[in-house]
């Protein structure tokens, strides 16, 4: 039985959500989202039915190099992030160019909620219930011509409000890809929310992608830039080290990162004492994804 997050988290963790929401506002803590209206998905068929993750647990720890590399900077410095208005130009290999607004790409009658597994490159998951869109509803929207097979996507480049990209971390802006199949599977979302809350910034508002069943820094966030073409695009962290992180980035525990292995992972807010459990091939939807990369070697399409 697929269930949605309310039916699963139980209330004393929603009233605790909505105290530490609450709270965190007055003390204006960076990058939670002032008081608006309630975000309502669909519940979702492809929704796990595993407990989701705390919002304390998902604002406060996460990657978000934009902002800093530590797993609190994001939620510390991301309050500064201006994420209205903002628009997505999108381009390329599509019937219907333009700039859209999030509201254009995801529009309320349209919101799904999706609560999904999610695994790091690091080694550490979570459960998250996002609030979004299917990516291809968007992308048929758009109309995607016959000889486009992959998408790009790009960050936001504004190093006034996001101190990360003041330093050479990264090769700023953050960029990532997808084969045209990937982006299509009803897997893949935009998300705009997070539980029944628009996205908060270092979650990556006001819009992000989510693909679960690959490597978290594959879901790229504050997205400003979508396009289709008929090459593979270059992606930030495998043009960097390409010996560490591929363009596929699917969740594989027979493949290890050459500095730790990949076969288990440790579930964030699981408590000091759980242990570590097994990592699943796709992340745990192999089911759906696994066809999809049929006959590839993924040791070496890692």
């Amino acid at each position: 039985m697929k269930l949605n997050w309310s039916d699963v988290t139980p209330r004393v963790d929603y009233l605790d959500r909505r105290a530490f929401m609450v709270a965190g506002m007055a003390a204006g803590m960076a990058g939670l989202a002032p008081p608006a209206m309630a975000l309502t998905g669909r519940p979702s068929a492809l929704s796990t039915d595993e407990k989701p993750n705390t919002i304390a647990e998902i604002t406060n720890y996460n990657n978000f190099y934009e902002f800093g590399t530590g797993k609190e900077d994001p939620a510390r410095n991301a309050g500064s992030l201006t994420t209205d208005p903002w628009s997505v130009e999108i381009g390329g290999m599509v019937e219907r160019p333009g700039s859209y607004s999030v509201a254009d790409l995801a529009p309320e009658n349209a919101l799904e909620e999706r609560i999904y597994r999610l695994r790091c490159v690091e080694a550490w998951s979570m459960v998250i219930p996002w609030i979004g869109v299917p990516l291809a509803a968007v992308l048929n929207k758009i109309g995607v011509q016959p000889g486009a097979k992959f998408v790009a996507f790009e960050t936001l480049m504004r190093p006034e409000e996001m101190p990360g990209q003041q330093r050479a971390i990264l090769d700023w802006p953050y960029r990532e890809g997808l084969r045209i199949d990937e982006a299509m599977h009803p897997l893949t979302i935009l998300a705009t929310g997070l539980y029944s809350d628009p996205l908060p910034n270092q979650n990556g508002a006001p819009i992000r992608l989510v693909v679960p069943w690959k490597y978290g820094f594959k879901s790229i966030k504050s997205v400003v830039r979508i396009t289709l073409t008929d090459q593979q695009p270059s992606c930030t962290w495998q043009d960097m080290q390409p010996q560490e992180y591929g363009f596929y980035a699917n969740v594989n525990p027979q493949v290890d990162h050459p500095r730790w292995s990949q076969a288990t992972e440790r579930r964030v807010g699981s408590g000091l004492f759980a242990g570590r459990q097994d990592t699943l091939p796709f992340n745990g939807y192999a089911d759906q994804v696994a066809s999809l990369y049929q006959g590839m070697d993924l040791a070496k399409n890692y």
